[in-house]
């Protein structure tokens, strides 16, 4: 393959599952990974370093967003023709990223999302499902964008996307201004079907629905302020 593909994954004190989640990627032939440690009290720095990856640390907590610009902003500074973001807590399938970045190769998309709807497979557990529905609602009356899954960290961009995309709001809130930006700014986009691997440690380390109910209202916030 002719084109650079970086992979970035936001990490905060993921020392238990970064070490396994850079190794299967790299496994996969994939070498250009970049972890941003996102002011992590933890061993995340070394042992992301120790396994391979490229660190790019943020002395405090930001956030995902925050962490998800950095290594967005390293990558293309780096020379990524193709940026995909990946979680650290071992969710997201290295084999999948194929498929992920297929759309952009041909052509067809220049930001795909990954929707654990569309897989055959889904086995999202059944209050998960009705808050992520929830999300999708939400972010069809506050976007105009109506997709199947709004809250997935497994995407791809190309670098035109990453160039263009300016994630802003550091924390959770930026599922939502990333399919915003893509509405604005005439995104060619593709949802890909993925799979999510729910684990025990995965779902204490999930968003609460408690969480999911404040960030919808600092958006709502947001915008009638804007």
């Amino acid at each position: 393959m002719g084109n650079k593909v970086f992979i970035v994954i936001p990490a905060f004190n993921e020392e238990a599952t970064i070490g396994s989640v850079v190794q299967n990627l790299r496994k996969k032939g994939y070498s250009s990974i970049v972890v941003v440690d996102d002011g992590s009290s933890d061993d995340t720095l070394s042992v992301a370093k120790n396994n391979g990856a490229r660190v790019v640390a943020h002395r405090l907590n930001r956030g995902q967003g925050a962490a998800l610009q950095t290594g967005m902003d390293y990558a293309v500074l780096e020379g990524a023709d193709i940026i995909v973001t990946f979680d650290a807590d071992g969710q997201h399938d290295p084999s999948e990223i194929k498929e992920m970045i297929s759309p952009i190769l041909k052509g067809e998309a220049e930001v795909s999302l990954g929707s654990r709807f569309l897989s055959k497979q889904s086995n999202v557990p059944f209050f998960k499902k009705l808050v992520l529905k929830g999300g999708v609602l939400f972010t069809y009356l506050t976007t105009g964008m109506l997709l199947s899954d709004t809250h997935n960290g497994f995407r791809a961009f190309s670098r035109k996307a990453a160039r263009e995309l300016r994630i802003t709001q550091d924390r959770m809130e930026h599922a939502s201004e990333i399919i915003e930006q893509i509405r604005i700014k005439h995104l060619k986009h593709k949802e890909v079907p993925v799979t999510i691997r729910y684990t025990e440690y995965s779902r204490k380390k999930g968003q609460s629905p408690l969480e999911a109910a404040r960030i919808a209202f600092r958006i709502l916030l947001r915008k009638i302020m804007t």
